[in-house]
């Protein structure tokens, strides 16, 4: 699946986007961050407050507990001002 990266996020971690291929038993959106967490220290700094970011898969918003098992894309971003 491709990750895509935005705002601070992004900046924490380098890269705007990758494609990543987490184990099977990686099942939710939590679970995928805890994965990429264990990855890199990158990550670590980039989700070191999960109550700030926001994921969307497949371009609709999702909230944590949401089950990866189809999606091609997912993407976390902080949470977005209208203005």
């Amino acid at each position: 699946m491709k990750a895509l990266y935005f705002a601070w996020i992004r900046e924490r971690i380098g890269l705007s986007e990758e494609d990543i291929n987490p184990p099977e038993d990686i099942k939710t959106v939590d679970q995928l961050i805890d994965w990429l967490i264990a990855q890199k220290e990158c990550y670590a700094v980039a989700f070191a407050n999960r109550k700030l970011i926001r994921a969307s898969i497949d371009k609709v918003h999702v909230h944590p507990q949401a089950s990866i098992a189809s999606a091609r894309e997912i993407a976390f971003f902080p949470p977005m001002t209208g203005g």
